[in-house]
């Protein structure tokens, strides 16, 4: 075995230890709390310029509306889900049970090529609590030897300062974020009218509010990574949805390995009778033996890494990339700028740290186009194009009509028979409809019980019943296929096949 195996081997021995525990938790189980260096960098600037399009986009989208509706609603309490402009009600919950199977199919087939890429970038929890809850701490208490200090210290009327305006901040941030999110569940129409209206008239909420609000400040003042640790389900998936091709942050161990300190002053190795005289004393000879076993290890070759331990200063979990993938990374990149400023101080190529797979780390040969790939690539498309074509033969309203159970025919004379029916029309358009219902087939009529079923209401839905009369000449049995079309200003907006009751035979 050759000294680079004997290298490797005893990287890895060394270091399996990490997976006993979490980064966050002592031995005792208390919790650990995390003080990560302020980052910089070119990958912490385009993460900056992403969180502020994605803080755009997430307070400017309530505004938005598509035909009097909000462009994305996920009102759970009414059961009303508006997506892109799209009213989906409960009874297109097959469209929604697909659109969340070909969603779960995107998260595996996303993991398995870019691993938590999309942690590190565009995850809610991750772009508030470092592009911004931080940022407003590290301008307030300073970096974070400055914040372990204060902490530390006792209470004085400047550390009561900075607490109080840090916690200030935090929850008006968490009051805003909170209504914003509450106005894509009930809409913002109803966030502002209870912000309006007296409390009174609100109380319900108006408490939601505040328990949303208070939700928020607890994640981001004191869970903070806890949420991606331990609570979040996908951290704990991507370990069963990660290969050794998934590009995720990684630790190049084989030009890293094995670690040393940057040696400016290397020791000259001792020449003339110093070395020459044979040492008769056993502590003399002690002595020697450790002074050149140091001389060994002060002039054998290390890899790159210095062991300066920035890219662990710098993590937001605390975690040491260095040991490999772990449950606690979330991309963010913060350890790639720090291992790439150092790279660029000693000298060496950048990149020690960086966006890449185990597989191409140890062969130096990326492969993202693997056969799971392509089978999970198959299997979304299919879905995808399933869900398109469901959507595009998606009606403006769905109609449902029924016999009324325990009703058999009527005979409205000697050659007339009648059934009674039951409608529901569901209005799954964004704008009212005027409704009709016509008889397509057989030759008949349709009688509504009450009056008609007029308007439907956007996202509402109009019920009644009514009785179809068809001649005996008409009736072919025991029962009789029919048609009935739903028309909206004399057009057809759907059709609907049910069954009429007759007698046994064909009457004459």
């Amino acid at each position: 075995m050759t000294s680079k195996d004997n290298n490797r081997d005893q990287f890895i021995e060394d270091t399996e230890a990490f997976r006993d525990q979490i980064a966050t938790v002592d031995q005792e189980g208390k919790r650990i709390w995390i003080y990560p260096k302020k980052p910089s960098g070119r990958f912490y600037r385009a993460r900056t310029w992403v969180s502020f399009a994605f803080l755009a986009l997430f307070l400017v989208m309530p505004f938005i509306k598509v035909n009097g509706e909000q462009f994305l609603l996920f009102n759970i309490l009414e059961r009303k889900f508006v997506l892109f402009g799209l009213l989906f009600t409960p009874q297109d919950f097959h469209l929604f049970g697909l659109a969340t199977l070909t969603f779960i199919v995107f998260v595996i087939l996303f993991t398995v090529v870019y691993g938590r890429l999309f942690c590190g970038w565009i995850c809610p929890q991750t772009i508030f609590m470092e592009m911004f809850f931080r940022k407003i701490e590290y301008w307030i208490e300073g970096d974070a030897n400055e914040q372990r200090r204060l902490d530390k210290a006792p209470w004085t009327p400047d550390k009561m300062r900075k607490k109080a305006l840090k916690h200030t901040i935090f929850f008006v941030i968490a009051v805003v974020v909170a209504n914003y999110f509450l106005a894509y569940i009930i809409g913002m129409d109803a966030v502002i009218q209870i912000i309006r209206e007296p409390m009174s008239t609100h109380t319900g909420g108006f408490i939601s509010m505040l328990v949303f609000s208070g939700a928020f400040y607890l994640v981001f003042s004191r869970l903070r990574e806890q949420v991606c640790t331990t609570i979040c389900p996908y951290g704990r998936l991507q370990g069963v949805l990660l290969v050794k091709e998934s590009i995720v942050v990684a630790y190049d161990h084989v030009r890293g390995e094995p670690r040393g300190k940057l040696q400016k002053h290397k020791q000259e190795p001792a020449t003339g009778s110093e070395t020459s005289a044979p040492a008769t004393n056993p502590v003399e000879q002690i002595r020697m033996a450790v002074g050149q076993a140091t001389q060994t290890a002060e002039t054998a070759p290390h890899g790159d890494c210095i062991d300066c331990k920035l890219c662990i200063a710098v993590c937001p979990t605390g975690i040491d990339i260095r040991n490999g993938t772990q449950l606690e990374c979330v991309n963010c990149t913060a350890c790639i700028d720090a291992c790439d400023y150092i790279m660029d101080k000693v000298e060496r190529p950048r990149g020690l740290i960086r966006y890449d797979s185990m597989s191409g780390i140890e062969t130096r040969q990326r492969k993202v186009l693997t056969p799971r790939v392509w089978g999970y690539t198959g299997v979304l498309l299919a879905l995808i194009i399933i869900d398109i074509l469901l959507l595009a033969n998606r009606g403006v309203v769905e109609t449902i009509i029924l016999r009324s159970p325990g009703q058999l025919y009527q005979e409205k004379d000697e050659t007339h028979l009648t059934n009674l029916y039951t409608y529901i029309i569901i209005n799954k358009s964004t704008t009212d409809l005027p409704v009709k219902l016509h008889l397509v087939s057989p030759e008949g009529k349709i009688q509504l019980v009450g009056n008609e079923a007029g308007t439907v209401a956007k996202g509402a839905k109009a019920q009644g019943a009514f009785f179809v009369e068809l001649s005996t000449s008409a009736i072919e049995g025991r029962t009789t296929p029919i048609v009935i079309e739903v028309l909206s200003d004399g057009k057809k907006i759907d059709e609907v096949k049910t069954n009429f009751m007759g007698p046994g035979g064909r009457r004459r």
